[in-house]
């Protein structure tokens, strides 16, 4: 007899590896958008107090970019794989500020930030998921 599911363990790497795939790309997206808002600020086209804003803003679209990555590579369960993108998200933006800032991003805005990744990526895992199957299409494979 064949087992047509995969077993547990093929399931968690499977997961795990579209988790912190995504979470690359959204810290890519991140720092993308921050770019783009560094020059603007520096051309005096955006105001420097709504530096916060911009930043949570930023945290928001990388782990959406992120989160849609993973919820597509991963296929099933896609509001968890996308909040577990978006604390991906959030734990390589903290451990960037403690490495090279000395900063610790709680103590300075960091629930906003924290807030900012977790609804991206769960906006992600909602929007990703795809259309569910009928039962007719599920009973004829």
């Amino acid at each position: 007899m064949q087992k047509k599911e995969e077993d547990q363990a093929a399931k968690l790497v499977r997961y795990g590896a579209g988790v912190v795939t995504g979470g690359a790309g959204a810290l890519l997206v991140c720092l993308l958008v921050l770019l783009l808002a560094s020059v603007g600020i520096s051309r005096g086209a955006v105001g420097e107090h709504l530096l916060y804003q911009i930043t949570v803003a930023g945290c928001v679209a990388g782990a959406f970019a992120g989160g849609m990555l993973a919820v597509h590579r991963c296929g099933t369960r896609g509001l968890i794989v996308g909040l577990c993108t978006g604390a991906v998200l959030f734990l390589l933006l903290l451990t960037i500020g403690v490495i090279f800032f000395e900063a610790r991003s709680i103590e300075q805005g960091g629930i906003g930030l924290a807030c900012g990744c977790l609804c991206g990526g769960a906006a992600a895992g909602l929007l990703g998921r795809g259309k569910k199957k009928s039962a007719k299409k599920k009973r004829r494979k």
